[in-house]
């Protein structure tokens, strides 16, 4: 009777030891995981952002000096770029390089990003966002000077940077992070916007071979996909005709220019090991980029 007690009292042991051990192995998961959302691991970095002068380009330029990167930002408007450079570095204490130039241009893309000093030319994070969208036509009737306008910005100019930013990081010899800014319609064309979505599937396309040229290095490649962001996108491609820009976002909450620029933080300050290769981000109410519901 006394050996069949303790028989009893040791599986009884051994299952309370199981259900402590487990449960101290997932509280530590947990905490694991906590610390990585709360951990900030990018201050003291240096962040490349194109197109840094409005929406997506600006508003990440301001999450990342808020988290103590110090910042290359890329544009053609000088005015706006040295207003943010001051306001960047009196709120945040954070360093801030602007290079004033157009992406369309290979020679001014080499000639800014080569007179860098060797300390600025240690570049740990690219967020290749410069890009448009001009008109909103049938593809016999487009004007050709929007179309290469899209092309030269969006295909040309992004691939400018990446050609000229990725050695300058495959020699820091760190774990680096290029965000590629594409989009929903870069996954399914909608009408009426044939060159605009064929710019955006060729993000994606330069995004894949990219990550598998660089899979050797100690690169991480993520094409983020946003859907529906009110910034100057609709403007643009209306030619500043704002009542059809804002028809756009008509009937629907879109998101904003610091919603992606929150998701492009979360992206660049994960551990090392973790790589987001894609990621899609919409507004509640729109399942792709052509599914959209919006109240009347």
């Amino acid at each position: 009777m006394l050996r069949f007690a303790r028989l009893i009292l040791f599986d009884f042991s051994s299952k309370i030891w199981n259900v402590a051990h487990l449960f101290f192995i997932g509280y530590n998961k947990i905490r694991y995981r906590r610390d990585i959302m709360e951990e900030n691991c990018v201050k003291g970095k240096i962040a490349f952002i194109s197109g840094a002068s409005s929406g997506i380009g600006k508003a990440t330029a301001e999450k990342l000096a808020q988290m103590g990167v110090n910042l290359i930002l890329c544009a053609r408007r000088e005015n706006i770029l040295n207003e943010l450079k001051e306001n960047l570095e009196k709120q945040y204490g954070v360093k801030v390089k602007n290079l004033v130039f157009d992406v369309r241009n290979y020679n001014d893309v080499l000639k800014n990003i080569n007179s860098l000093d060797d300390e600025w030319k240690k570049i740990d994070i690219l967020v290749n966002n410069a890009g448009l969208a001009v008109g909103l036509e049938k593809i016999y009737q487009y004007d050709m000077e929007d179309v290469d306008r899209m092309v030269d910005t969006n295909i040309k100019g992004f691939t400018y940077i990446a050609n000229t930013i990725l050695p300058l990081m495959i020699a820091t010899d760190k774990v680096c992070t290029v965000v590629n800014i594409g989009s929903v319609a870069g996954e399914i064309a909608y009408p009426n916007g044939s060159i605009y979505c064929a710019t955006k599937f060729a993000v994606k396309a330069i995004s894949d071979a990219m990550r598998s040229e660089l899979i050797d290095k100690k690169i991480k490649v993520t094409n983020i996909k946003p859907g529906l962001v009110d910034t100057e996108f609709s403007l643009i491609r209306f030619k500043g005709d704002k009542t059809k820009a804002d028809n756009v976002y008509k009937g629907i909450e879109p998101l904003y220019a610091e919603d992606i620029a929150d998701t492009i933080a979360y992206v660049v300050n994960l551990p090392e090991k973790i790589q987001i290769t894609d990621l899609t981000v919409t507004p509640l109410h729109q399942a792709n980029a052509i599914h959209i519901y919006k109240e009347k």
